[in-house]
């Protein structure tokens, strides 16, 4: 299967590295980064006010992302905002001989797209610096051979050309990250493995207490790539290795750049390595047309858009995966792909790894999920692992009840706000929920709070599976209970088990929030807001807001808003958007489809849509307003307006209103 992958001459960088070139300062400034590109460089000054929490969603926008190959380098940063400005436009970098880019805290946030540093690589840059570096963002530029650091002595060492050690750049890292970074990149490194170059380090971790994600990782460690050896005793924070994965998916933004990978990487006649484990979706641009300028058609970037399915389809057709695609009968796809992995695929205990930040929505089963980039899915289409190092875990106990008009929104809400997440302290950890509160989630409820860990900045987010997660597999798997039972059964945390650090929330304290525009972070209590916020945009959907149960929150506000005579009021445009095809069924058997028209909805088949400015529901200027159930509002992501984001009750309610106000339940609803 793997010849012309066998036949490949890797080896390892040199001990030191040299660059020679300019170096690219992204500041809130628009000004200073116009004379940048304007040929000024900048000497490194402290009190230079770099931008924080750039997301990849701002060094490549979703647009970008249509294309999947050098095309990107004419592209990074075109995304990126100062203030109300955009001063990098297309080539700027490129042309620009720029060869590090600088920034501060929380670089690469957002979506795992690896597009990001591949466009940045194919525009020149060859080392990223940053005050601290997302982990998904890292793994991808270590997995492209693009040197990162947190280290600004280094600044003038690169634009002097000076010889550095590549041990800057490598640092405390573990073996296998360490042997990545040397051999240029994770395919090569791959090669390596493959080819006996390179050994995995083993772990010698004895027996001890074990958080419900270490117990995991311990069950799928690979031990033996070889003999197909899996399973290890135990496994603690910093063990590095390869785990094995039950399920991999990925979507139409990343398979197109992951099939070209493939077959430069394994040769166009190579298969994947046990398909049935593989999914594909169509669910991003499901609905591109109805939305892109005609200026952008004109550039042709809705072909670009059709030729990523286009591409995908082909590939899934060539190797036999499973392809969750577009409908047959009108615009839109089967699911979105995290909506449908949580009720079709995933189990408890299972390892799952997808093209996506919010792959960790399957961690409301109990299931270890997490997003890796491009390069990270193309090795495990080969070897059915992935490199992982064991994080640090993190534990929020949210005790007592919600009360009736809060959800886990609203208390995830108030997670992103403390400090601790909003300094970047929860990077790369594993989150972990639990307490009364969310024991008396439902799934779909438990995966807001899994999905968003993504929000945090987390690895992944988990719930240790429990008696209701053993019903909802009886109910929506068919199985039987003692098989339910028996997935469930051992996936606990024990008792003495690390964690980093403990946020406890008294859930009964809470009220209904919204997070305001710019960031998810941004939480607060929709009493304390200090001004009427109007609306002029309605959405409700994604894969955080389009579950079985979001829909029966928003069909509680609808009949009760009905009942008073209530309406979409003129002036705001409204729409609402399944997360699958199997959610919209559930809707239509209950009524709610109807109910929502009558409101004056818009209801939309099943995809991501707005949430990536690809769909109905997108703000057309700077000075709309919207309220919206998606999981993070970074500029632009969902148009150039402001948005609000809001739970299922909140959004609904403001829809009504016109305005963004709190759900408040009528005296009929019991508690």
């Amino acid at each position: 299967m793997l010849t012309k992958l066998l036949d490949r001459e890797v080896s390892r960088r040199p001990a030191t590295v040299r660059f020679g070139g300019r170096i690219l300062f992204l500041t809130e400034d628009p000004e200073l980064i116009r004379r940048q590109l304007g040929g000024e460089d900048l000497e490194w000054d402290p009190s230079i006010p770099l931008r924080n929490d750039i997301s990849t969603d701002e060094i490549t926008p979703g647009w970008v992302c249509y294309y999947y190959d050098e095309k990107l380098g004419e592209y990074p940063y075109v995304g990126l905002r100062c203030g109300d400005e955009f001063p990098i436009g297309r080539l700027d970098v490129r042309s620009g001989g720029f060869v590090c880019s600088v920034s501060g805290v929380r670089r690469g946030k957002g979506s795992s797209r690896e597009a990001a540093p591949y466009a940045e690589q194919a525009a020149g840059i060859r080392v990223v610096i940053a005050e601290n570096i997302e982990r998904i963002y890292r793994e991808n530029c270590q997995n492209l051979g693009v040197l990162a650091s947190t280290d600004f002595s280094l600044i003038e060492k690169v634009r002097s050309g000076e010889d550095i050690p590549l041990e800057a750049f490598i640092g405390d890292a573990g073996g296998i990250e360490r042997d990545i970074i040397e051999f240029g990149g994770l395919l090569d490194y791959a090669v390596a493995r493959l080819k006996g170059q390179v050994q995995v380090p083993r772990i010698a971790t004895a027996p001890r207490p074990m958080t419900v994600a270490e117990k995991i990782l311990a069950r799928h460690w690979v031990t033996d790539l070889a003999k197909d050896e899996v399973g290890v005793d135990a496994v603690r924070a910093g063990d590095s290795g390869f785990v094995r994965t039950d399920i991999r998916f990925s979507h139409e933004y990343v398979t197109p750049m992951a099939s070209t990978f493939w077959e430069n990487f394994a040769g166009s006649e190579a298969e994947l390595n046990e398909v049935e484990s593989i999914l594909f979706f169509r669910d991003h641009l499901a609905l591109l047309d109805e939305v892109m300028t005609e200026e952008r058609k004109e550039k042709g970037l809705l072909d670009a858009a059709h030729g990523l399915h286009e591409r995908q389809r082909e590939f899934a057709r060539q190797q036999g995966v499973r392809l969750h695609g577009g409908l047959p009968d009108r615009a839109g796809s089967e699911a979105i792909c995290h909506v449908m992995v949580q009720d079709r695929y995933a189990l408890p205990g299972m390892v799952i790894v997808g093209s996506d930040s919010h792959t960790p929505h399957s961690g409301c089963l109990g299931a270890v999920a997490f997003g890796v980039g491009t390069s990270a899915i193309v090795n495990s289409w080969a070897t059915r692992d992935v490199r992982i190092e064991v994080p640090r875990s993190v534990r929020i106990r949210a005790t007592g009840r919600l009360p009736q008009n809060v959800t886990a929104k609203d208390l995830m809400l108030e997670i992103l706000r403390h400090p601790y997440v909003k300094r970047g302290d929860a990077i790369g950890k594993v989150i972990e929920y639990g307490g009364e509160a969310i024991e008396a989630m439902g799934m779909d409820e438990r995966a807001t709070l899994t999905n968003m860990a993504a929000e945090i900045g987390g690895f992944t987010g988990i719930i240790a599976p429990d008696a209701r997660t053993a019903e909802w597999l009886v109910e929506r798997r068919n199985m039987s209970r003692e098989e339910a039972d028996h997935l469930v059964e051992g996936l606990t945390s024990d008792e003495g088990a690390e964690y980093e650090w403990t946020l406890d929330v008294d859930a009964s304290s809470l009220r209904p929030m919204v997070a305001l525009p710019g960031d998810p972070g941004n939480g607060v209590f929709i009493d304390e807001l200090t001004e009427e916020a109007p609306i002029d945009l309605v959405f409700a959907g994604s894969c955080t807001g389009g579950k079985r149960e979001d829909f029966d929150m928003y069909a509680q506000v609808a009949r009760e808003g009905l009942e008073r005579g209530e309406r979409v009021p003129d002036g705001v445009a409204a729409y609402i958007q399944y997360g699958s095809i199997d959610v919209e069924e559930y809707a239509r058997e209950r009524g709610y489809e109807e109910l929502f028209k009558e409101l004056g909805f818009r209801v939309l088949a099943p995809g991501c849509g707005a949430c990536i400015n690809a769909g109905p529901g997108v703000s057309t200027s700077p000075d709309q307003v919207t309220i919206s159930s998606i999981n993070r509002n970074f500029p632009g992501r969902s148009g150039p307006g402001r948005v609000y984001l809001g739970s299922p009750f909140t959004v609904l309610a403001s829809a009504l209103a016109g305005r963004i106000v709190a759900y408040e339940p009528s005296a009929a609803v019991p508690a």
